[in-house]
């Protein structure tokens, strides 16, 4: 079943953002683009390499009105820990979502009940809440910031371009398609 066009649910949960602890909602969410970055775990192998290559190009998620909402099922204080501990995620700006209980895994559709943990799955949601795009990639295999942010700005686009759509390998500021009758079996 598709995830795509799915509200995300109503949820509150602990975070650790810049130094402190913070709770972060929904309603911290809708207004603006969203990546959630679910990963399995903190203190882990694959995953301090993603979360680093993700804190290298935040600047640019922001600067295209996206936060960034990287998640584990770890709680807020081994967020801290390993982001005290680890250089790689001492770079991370972004907020660091907890969920130990596993409510966000679930809503996203990523829990992998037997382990208690998270699939790798990056979510680009929309302002209104909405999925638009996602991947889930097997634990051992980690996943491209540049590509994500390729994607989050086709997403942008199209939906602030009604009617036209973006071809594959499509960049900011590349040609884009209107499909009609004339461009069918053509490309």
């Amino acid at each position: 079943m598709s995830l795509i066009n799915k509200e995300i649910g109503n949820f509150t949960v602990q975070a650790y953002d810049n130094g402190e602890f913070r709770k972060v909602s929904k309603e911290d969410v809708l207004g603006k683009w969203s990546i959630f970055f679910f990963y399995p775990a903190d203190f882990t192998f694959v995953c301090p390499t993603e979360l680093e290559d993700l804190a290298e190009k935040y600047e640019d998620f922001k600067a295209a009105n996206c936060e960034i909402y990287s998640v584990s099922c770890d709680t807020h204080f081994v967020h801290k820990a390993w982001h005290d501990a680890s250089e790689r995620i001492k770079k991370i700006k972004y907020v660091m979502l907890a969920d130990p209980t596993h409510a966000l895994a679930k809503d996203f559709d990523v829990l992998i009940e037997e382990d208690g943990v998270a699939e790798r799955g990056s979510f680009i949601v929309n302002p209104e809440g909405k999925i638009v795009a996602y991947e889930v990639i097997a634990g051992s295999v980690g996943r491209n910031a540049d590509e994500l942010f390729r994607r989050l700005q086709a997403c942008q686009f199209v939906a602030e371009h009604d009617g036209e759509v973006c071809p594959a390998k499509w960049q900011q500021g590349a040609e884009t398609l209107k499909p009609s009758l004339d461009l069918v079996g053509l490309l």
